[in-house]
């Protein structure tokens, strides 16, 4: 999820050449999994997997590098928001579950310290790392230059961005030469809402029919209002695109391709010492391979990264 704008022209070709075509596999583990409503879906029922990661022992040299600051405390605070397979609450729990939450659990057990996670809407989530409500922010956040300047990444995984559509709906039919004149359901606070925001701008510049934008504070939100048709497009990074359509049984496809990659980032106060072990944490994890079978647990190893970089967004 990004924040910064980068104007739509990428986004607007790739609509206008893509065909329409269904994601064929859930984002999910191969291992075994039990069936139940996850929260951010499309309200539909969905398969959670149960592999559980083991708790990883605390490596010496990566505790030495935590600021005595947090140490100090015995805990790493973690906010993350709803955005499946990523991260989201365990249906009928306050429990975050999702590839950040094993991940960052991952992490800071590594680091000597005890997880501890705070469900946050996704615009809270870096207001709350610059003002040192949370150590971390482990919510499928897109590193951008604009948000480096408030919060220091860890990089750890690449995503992209992609439309989705209801199928059998005008749009799924007629396809999109241009966004001017249609709807779009995004998430409050990401790189999709200002996006669209630039392109219903460039609309009216050009004398052409406005963009309505829908924002919503969870995807949850912004799915249902495309099933009922209230909005006529999707907007939303591709790895959680892949994971409403698969998991809607029919209701949602994907329209077109991924495009715009980024890296996600860890966030972190900005010089506060904490990206170094951090990113020592996750190249631990990585030689181990323990984040392969994170990643591979959620179905996500497509956007794996062979290193754990800092700041690497240059967009």
């Amino acid at each position: 999820m990004h924040v910064t704008p980068r104007l739509m022209k990428q986004a607007t070709a790739t609509l206008a050449l893509a065909t329409l075509a269904m994601v064929g596999t859930a984002c999910s583990s191969s291992t075994s999994s039990s069936s139940t409503t996850a929260a951010g879906s499309t309200g539909t029922t969905v398969s959670i997997p149960t592999k559980v990661i083991p708790p990883q022992v605390p490596n010496a040299a990566i505790v030495a590098m935590v600021p005595a600051a947090i140490k100090s405390t015995g805990t790493l605070t973690v906010a993350a928001a709803t955005y499946p397979p990523d991260e989201f609450l365990a249906p009928g729990t306050s429990t975050l579950v999702g590839m950040d939450p094993d991940l960052a659990a991952a992490i800071a057990q590594t680091m000597g310290l005890k997880p501890k996670f705070i469900h946050e809407i996704f615009a809270n989530i870096l207001p709350g790392v610059v003002a040192g409500k949370y150590d971390m922010g482990a919510s499928s956040i897109t590193d951008t230059l604009a948000r480096q300047e408030k919060v220091d990444f860890v990089n750890y995984f690449t995503a992209g961005e992609q439309f989705f559509v209801k199928s059998g709906s005008a749009m799924a039919r007629s396809g999109l030469v241009s966004p001017c004149g249609h709807s779009v359901a995004v998430m409050r606070g990401t790189i999709q809402e200002a996006e669209a925001k630039v392109q219903a701008a460039q609309c009216v510049a050009s004398s052409k029919a406005k963009v309505t934008i829908y924002s919503f504070a969870t995807q949850a939100q912004a799915n249902t209002a495309l099933t009922k048709g209230v909005a006529e497009v999707g907007f939303s990074d591709s790895p959680g695109v892949a994971y409403i359509v698969s998991t809607s049984h029919g209701v949602l496809q994907t329209y077109g391709e991924p495009f715009n990659l980024s890296p996600y980032g860890l966030a972190l106060g900005k010089g506060n010492g904490m990206a170094a072990p951090v990113q020592a944490a996750v190249n631990a994890l990585i030689a181990d391979g323990v984040y392969n079978q994170i990643l591979t647990k959620w179905g996500l190893q497509s956007g794996a990264v062979a290193t754990a970089t800092i700041n690497g967004g240059t967009s």
